[in-house]
């Protein structure tokens, strides 16, 4: 039986989305160097070139969760300079087609039993709702219409593909438009 050579170089941000998918397929007790380093097929030496220890690397994971998940659209120029309802369609297919939210259920379970995690949840949350809100505002929504809208646009986009897994990709991709149109009308 031939042995697989192992692979070297891996970078940090690799090590940050294979911890990010661990913590997606079990729990933040069940995240170990030993079993990143395996699923990344590399020795666990590797590891500490990027990071302290497995509390820095808990941290970071937050951090690049932050970035990757949520900071990669409200802090992008290029959607922020969008008209308000492109920008809230375009919102809505990045985070469909980048699958963006395929963490949100292990990091908020994360949040329910750790104070980092829960404010790096309560970060992100803001973000994007700051975001949202004022692509709302500046449609002319005002006072509980706002809120109504910026929440109910946060609350369905970070849920949609945990709550109804049943709808193909394509008709869900195919719903964005109807919805932001749904959602601007006055």
């Amino acid at each position: 039986m031939k042995k697989e050579k192992a692979r070297r170089g891996i970078s940090k941000a690799e090590w940050l989305e294979a911890g990010l998918q661990a913590l997606s397929e079990g729990d933040v007790a069940t995240l170990t160097v030993e079993g990143l380093a395996k699923s990344l097929g590399i020795a666990k030496a590797g590891f500490y070139w990027h990071f302290k220890n497995r509390d820095d690397l808990l941290r970071q994971l937050l951090d690049h969760w932050t970035h990757e998940i949520t900071e990669i659209i409200t802090a992008n120029p290029e959607i922020t300079t969008l008209k308000p309802k492109t920008r809230l369609i375009r919102t809505a297919e990045i985070i469909h087609d980048y699958e963006l939210t395929r963490y949100e259920i292990a990091i908020r379970q994360w949040a329910l039993q750790d104070k980092e995690a829960a404010r790096a949840v309560k970060k992100s949350n803001r973000l994007r709702l700051d975001f949202v809100r004022t692509a709302f505002s500046e449609l002319g929504f005002k006072g509980e219409d706002l809120e109504i809208r910026t929440m109910l646009f946060v609350c369905y986009h970070s849920w949609e593909t945990s709550m109804f897994r049943e709808i193909s990709r394509k008709r869900r991709r195919e719903q964005i438009a109807k919805r932001i149109d749904f959602l601007t009308r006055k």
